[in-house]
């Protein structure tokens, strides 16, 4: 063990708790405790709670959404409601392309989760810099303080209006990730932040296992008292919220001292480079590349909007999918995110996790060329007579080749990334990534929901599957 001599007892050279303070008349190297790396270990500690707090009331409403929408359907689909209003015009375009009403659901949730995928992609570089120019601790607890208030909402959401208010001011809010990347990044140095960045990929994996189980199961009793629109699963995200708050208020020290805060003017000045796709896609906030490195930096960003932009998009109507066609209940949703869940922490945890630099490259390569595949899995499960197999067969192979490549593509990408940037770039060549993202994210689902809505599944899932061939191409000619 690490740290440990042959007979067990604590080895202070190699233990990276223990600085070496001295020596004694005798030879004997004299060790103390190093107290600052201690802390800044709970500090990353704290944060993994934190994260998982939020990321488990976060996917709570995950398996959910279809059945939110049709209920705000059945209850609002008549008078002058928000919801009546927006299906109005929805049937005005449904004259227009023929489109089955039935999938207007679609179309709204995929509306919603643009929405919510813009927010983040607006707020996240600017709270990333109010955090450099007044520190992490107050703005992680702000975007904490509108995440519970998004979730009070959420529960009192009879109506539709109140509903997209909620979602609204969680997107707003949801720059907390963002913050607590930022937060490990302060309270660790280059030996130990990959291991900080491990546990954050850690809690995402727990959090989309337990949190759309936790929703499901919540949700079991709505109809007799706490309504149809999902109110006690929010209120089980709102108390996971509250005791985040209390989590980071009490135990989560500020980790960026006084004396490196950036001005607020550049700060604010460096954030429209974040917030403007043709910089994103030039890295034009990142100093002191070299031209191969700008070069390769510009095209992998591309391939990975690319591939997000498609990729989100199928991903977000897989719970319609199963929802109208394998008429899936909640507790099933729940259960599918299980699955996808533990096969990916399984990778996470294990391979994803050991490979190198070069490694790291040909599982991108693997991942992105396998996701075509997986997404034609589901386009034969929504035919209605598929070769081979059954529909429910289709959609399994599908899900699971969609869990293995999920496992690799966007962090082995990464890693690819953050080898091409400067040691004194880094965190600004994976803030851009991370905006290049978050922008797929948003426009992704309501381009893929229009597809679904106007064309169905099969035509959506099979023409996404040709379209996600061209990144995976690009990655595999690109030379790093």
């Amino acid at each position: 063990m690490d740290g440990l001599n042959d007979e067990g007892v604590i080895n202070r050279k190699n233990n990276n708790n223990y600085k070496l303070i001295g020596k004694e008349k005798n030879g004997e190297l004299i060790f103390k405790q190093d107290e600052n790396k201690i802390k800044k270990g709970k500090v990353v500690a704290f944060i993994f709670m934190s994260l998982l707090l939020d990321l488990l009331a976060f996917t709570m409403i995950l398996p959910l959404l279809p059945t939110l929408l049709d209920y705000y359907n059945k209850e609002e689909g008549k008078g002058t409601s928000l919801y009546a209003s927006l299906l109005y015009a929805v049937q005005g375009f449904q004259k227009l392309t023929g489109a089955p009403e039935r999938f207007a659901s679609v179309l709204f949730g995929g509306a919603l989760g643009s929405m919510y995928s813009f927010l983040q992609f607006l707020t996240s570089p600017i709270v990333g810099s109010l955090s450099d120019a007044y520190g992490r601790k107050p703005m992680l607890l702000l975007c904490l303080t509108g995440i519970a208030i998004s979730h009070a909402l959420w529960s009192c959401a009879s109506t539709f209006s109140m509903f997209v208010l909620a979602r609204f001011i969680g997107g707003l809010s949801k720059a907390n990730v963002s913050l607590s990347m930022a937060v490990v990044t302060d309270a660790s140095d280059e030996k130990t932040r990959a291991r900080g960045m491990a546990l954050v990929g850690l809690a995402f994996s727990i959090g989309f296992i337990v949190g759309p189980m936790a929703g499901a199961w919540f949700a079991k009793a709505n109809d007799v008292y706490f309504g149809m629109w999902g109110q006690r699963p929010a209120l089980y995200a709102l108390s996971l919220s509250v005791a985040n708050i209390i989590l980071v208020l009490l135990f989560v020290p500020e980790t960026l001292p006084k004396d490196k805060r950036a001005p607020l003017s550049i700060s604010l000045s460096k954030a429209i480079e974040y917030v403007s796709p043709w910089h994103l896609l030039k890295f034009t906030a990142v100093k002191n590349l070299s031209l191969h490195q700008n070069k390769v930096l510009s095209k992998l960003g591309l391939i990975y909007f690319l591939y997000l932009f498609i990729y989100s998009g199928l991903e977000f109507t897989i719970t319609f999918l199963t929802h109208h066609t394998f008429s899936y209940t909640a507790m099933q949703q729940g259960k599918m995110f299980l699955v996808i869940g533990l096969i990916m922490a399984v990778l996470q945890g294990g391979a994803a996790r050991r490979l190198e630099s070069r490694g790291a490259e040909r599982a991108a390569r693997s991942a992105l060329a396998l996701t075509p595949v997986s997404f034609i899995c589901v386009a034969l499960a929504a035919s209605d007579n598929p070769a081979l197999f059954s529909p429910i067969v289709w959609l399994w192979a599908g899900l699971v080749l969609f869990a293995l490549s999920t496992a690799f593509a966007v962090s082995c990408m990464t890693s690819m990334a953050a080898t091409q940037a400067p040691a004194d770039g880094r965190g600004a060549v994976l803030g851009a990534l991370r905006s290049l993202g978050a922008l797929a994210r948003a426009a992704g689902p309501l381009v893929a929901s229009a597809a679904y809505w106007c064309s169905g599944a099969t035509i959506t899932y099979s023409l996404g599957s040709v379209i996600l061939i061209i990144p995976a191409v690009m990655l595999f000619r690109l030379k790093t």
